[in-house]
């Protein structure tokens, strides 16, 4: 399958123009198509609900678009918390699902009313003793242990997950929470990350389904929600095959009918939680060649670097890349594609076959809508990025600005002589 960028030469320059480069650009119409396409997948269940993952793309312009098809917001901390709740969700339209979490983050996702997702045990009298009584509707993350796998196909490995209970501990924290006045619960569990696979949702439900029957049996206690939380993947390589949301929406129906309407709990709600399968495929880096190096190997530095986005350094991770203007050249060049860290994996490509780059050339690296953006840092004080709004009629808007020195150097606001850099 042919990697093709969602925007031309021409309309990438004229952002450039505006904005500079290196810069992240989102594609609004086909982020809400994807969205469409995921509610129609679920629609036969009543109560179904996304709950965006804000850790992929922490924005309000992004998250708002999300709200315009009633999905959620599935946040990890104060600050992604305070970003959904002034994007205008509150109460059960956010989901706190964090861990190893300070007391002052729980207090705040009871103040707005979100659902808590409790990942221990352990969190359950720390959060008494902190926060106070729980709410009416609580929600605990379950770990199976040892591996998770599909037709023998290993995909992750959830015994070395720091997250979740065991299934002991889930019907011991069930009891706890039922003795302190909790009605309705939820569950919820994560078990393989960026899975390509159709029979990956489906097989998790069918685990958590058996769980919820027999945790409702065990503890008689209402399973009011059952969370996929996230893991659905997208086809980072040409040659992967894409997920069908539709076909997972189907599997995931099947396990319900099979498991769930036998026992009597065919009101359960369905949730999921996904980021990369919202956003992946519709966002991209954008920067420009600005140097080429000739020693050992053939380089290409461009005005990106690792700190715009860390995924191949950090990971190792394949992101495609198209020049642009130049989509229908031979690859005739083998280049590393690197940025401007004092590191050697920074780097968006390595032996990596490509046309002719010339110093000017436009490279879009192709799949960052999540966890591109999100993860930038700081590191040799490089700057982060602006965000682009690309819309449907062709226009676009700036929905974050770039980084300056001044907010680079804003928390040492406490020296005067670091007041006004912008001017120095």
């Amino acid at each position: 399958m042919k990697k093709v960028p969602f925007l031309t030469k021409d309309k990438a320059e004229e952002i450039a123009a505006e904005y500079g480069t290196p810069y992240h650009v989102y594609d609004e119409a086909a982020i809400r198509e994807n969205a469409k396409s995921v509610a129609e997948a679920f629609a036969w269940n009543k109560g179904f609900r996304e709950y965006f993952a804000v850790k992929a793309t922490p924005n309000p312009f992004i998250l708002r678009i999300f709200k315009d098809f009633g999905f959620g917001c599935d946040c990890s901390s104060m600050a992604e918390l305070k970003m959904a709740y002034a994007a205008g969700f509150s109460g059960e339209d956010i989901m706190f699902s964090s861990n190893d979490t300070p007391a002052e983050e729980f207090a705040y996702a009871a103040k707005i009313g979100a659902l808590i997702n409790f990942d221990d045990i352990t969190l359950l009298p720390y959060y008494l003793e902190n926060v106070g009584e729980f709410p009416d509707t609580v929600c605990c993350r379950y770990n199976p242990g040892g591996t998770f796998s599909i037709a023998n196909d290993i995909m992750d490995n959830p015994g070395d997950s720091k997250y979740g209970m065991t299934g002991e501990q889930m019907e011991e924290a069930f009891g706890m929470l039922k003795s302190h006045g909790v009605k309705h619960f939820g569950i919820h569990a994560f078990l393989a990350s960026s899975t390509m696979t159709d029979e990956y949702y489906p097989a998790l439900a069918g685990q958590l389904f058996g769980l919820a029957v027999e945790l409702k049996k065990k503890c008689q206690v209402s399973i009011d929600f059952i969370n996929l939380s996230g893991g659905v993947g997208i086809p980072y390589r040409p040659d992967e095959t894409p997920n069908h949301i539709d076909r997972i929406g189907e599997g995931v129906k099947a396990a319900y009918e099979k498991i769930l309407v036998p026992a009597g709990m065919g009101e359960v709600k369905i949730y999921t939680e996904m980021g990369r399968f919202m956003m992946g495929p519709f966002g991209a880096l954008v920067t420009r060649a600005i140097h080429e190096k000739h020693i050992y190997k053939e380089y290409i530095g461009v005005d990106a670097c690792a700190a715009n986005l860390m995924r191949p350094a950090m990971y190792g991770a394949y992101h495609h890349i198209t020049v642009l203007g130049k989509e229908d050249a031979p690859d005739t060049s083998r280049y590393d594609v690197t940025g401007s860290l004092c590191e050697n994996n920074d780097k968006f490509a390595i032996d990596r076959l490509l046309p002719e780059i010339d110093m000017g050339d436009l490279l879009y690296i192709h799949d960052t809508g999540a966890h591109g953006f999100a993860m930038g840092y700081n590191y040799n004080g490089r700057l982060w990025s602006p965000e682009v709004l690309l819309h449907e009629d062709g226009s676009f808007s700036l929905i974050r600005r770039a980084q300056t020195l001044a907010d680079y150097f804003a928390t040492f606001d406490c020296f005067d002589e670091f007041k006004n850099m912008d001017a120095i």
